[in-house]
């Protein structure tokens, strides 16, 4: 097992009225990247006869991007690795904006194409660099919560995001959605630039875990493949499931994904409050709930009422899991934390490729109703993968006091660049 790093003093590189002013940006940041993947979905039976191609083709607009995000993670972040993360940042968001503005104007379904999987190497990027670089900028002691407030931008897209900008391209074309969401990004880009601090990789007050160990890190990953394998399957496929088994319309659709997502924006911002003292707790009732969840929708899918109650209740939990396992990754990274987060990210993403490859698999063999029932196994096996990590290593500190008495908290002067 690795031993702690050495205390050291934590250095505020800005003062907190700037951090926070970077973390809103940030936070939109995240909001923004998260949309334009799942953009092509919502505008699915507008770009299809415009582009001339089937609906199933662009669909693989966002299975392209998904690929990128999964294969480009940890190279781009081992070639990126003593870049500072004002320019990595700056360009991620910069690359993305050009690259979502051509996809915007481009007049055939290959150069949409290009565009996108150019933006999904932005946001490879982007996902491996944003968090240590946004927490290094506050305290240890609320690292967590940054997370957490990070993650609200993610949760935000699909309740939101995807359907504004569905109903923004059905008014006045799918492009105009691009454009607006390029424009929103090249907001981001100036903000990054002006104010992000000028500081290299391993001078981040988050750049090494203040608790290594590889015999956490590890099952940290396989937790990740588990619960979003077990996941996604449903994610992908609740559309199907809520017509076929809970027996509603086509119409009752977007209001139905509005119940999930907004319980997930619920459960975004309440895990905040507990994550940094108990992220261990955290995430074992999130896996419980979220196994909870997918049991009952297999037993009580058919009644339309308990039907949404489930979905309420599964989005509810998912949504405390991306930060959490960011947050513990952050904490027990044997490496740099931009290389845990980059093999957390790639993970991540197995997992939703992974998850809904299940899903299609089970819906085609067996019938949809079989996929909340193998996605609660998937998570019951992440949640016993947590507790034998929780039960072969020592207690992982959680609480404020120990994590500064780990990394110090001796003030110093602040960036003014």
């Amino acid at each position: 097992m690795s031993t702690p790093t050495a205390p050291r003093p934590f250095v505020p590189v800005v003062d907190e009225r700037r951090a926070t002013v970077i973390l809103v940006a940030m936070a939109v940041s995240t909001f923004l990247f998260v949309l334009v993947e799942s953009l092509p979905s919502g505008l699915l039976t507008l770009m299809a006869p415009d582009l001339g191609r089937s609906t199933s083709q662009i669909g693989l607009l966002v299975t392209g991007y998904a690929f990128v995000v999964l294969v480009a993670s940890v190279p781009l972040a081992q070639w990126t690795r003593r870049v500072p993360r004002r320019w990595v940042l700056s360009a991620c968001v910069g690359v993305a904006a050009l690259a979502t503005l051509w996809a915007a104007f481009a007049p055939s379904y290959e150069q949409i194409m290009a565009a996108r999987l150019i933006t999904a190497l932005a946001q490879a990027l982007f996902w491996v660099a944003v968090i240590p670089a946004t927490t290094g900028l506050f305290r240890p002691r609320v690292r967590g919560r940054v997370m957490a407030r990070l993650a609200v931008g993610n949760s935000l897209a699909p309740v939101i995001g995807v359907p504004a900008g569905t109903w923004l391209g059905q008014q006045a074309g799918w492009r105009t959605t691009f454009w607006a969401v390029a424009a929103l990004s090249a907001v981001i880009f100036v903000i990054v630039i002006v104010m992000f601090p000028m500081v290299r990789p391993e001078e981040g007050g988050a750049s090494r875990a203040p608790f290594p160990n590889r015999r956490r890190f590890w099952p940290q990953l396989v937790t990740t493949a588990l619960v979003v394998t077990g996941s996604f399957g449903l994610i992908t496929f609740v559309t199907q499931l809520m017509q076929d088994v809970a027996g509603y319309q086509q119409a009752d659709i977007s209001w139905l994904l509005l119940v999930q997502g907004g319980a997930g924006v619920l459960g975004a911002l309440l895990v905040a409050r507990f994550l940094d003292r108990h992220s261990t707790q955290v995430l074992i009732t999130g896996l419980t709930v979220i196994a909870l969840a997918l049991l009952m929708l297999s037993a009580f899918g058919e009644n339309k009422v308990g039907a949404v109650v489930c979905l309420a209740l599964f989005g509810f939990a998912f949504s405390t899991i991306p930060p959490t396992l960011s947050h513990r990754i952050m904490l027990v990274s044997p490496g740099s934390t931009d290389m845990g987060m980059a093999m957390s990210s790639s993970t991540f993403n197995l997992g939703i490729a992974s998850g809904s490859g299940l899903g299609a698999a089970l819906t085609a063999s067996v019938g949809v109703q079989a996929v909340p029932v193998v996605g609660a196994g998937l998570v019951v096996l992440a949640l016993v993968s947590t507790l034998i990590e929780e039960r072969v290593n020592p207690p992982l500190p959680h609480h404020a006091p120990e994590v500064d008495a780990t990394l110090g908290t001796e003030p110093a002067a602040l960036a003014t660049d």
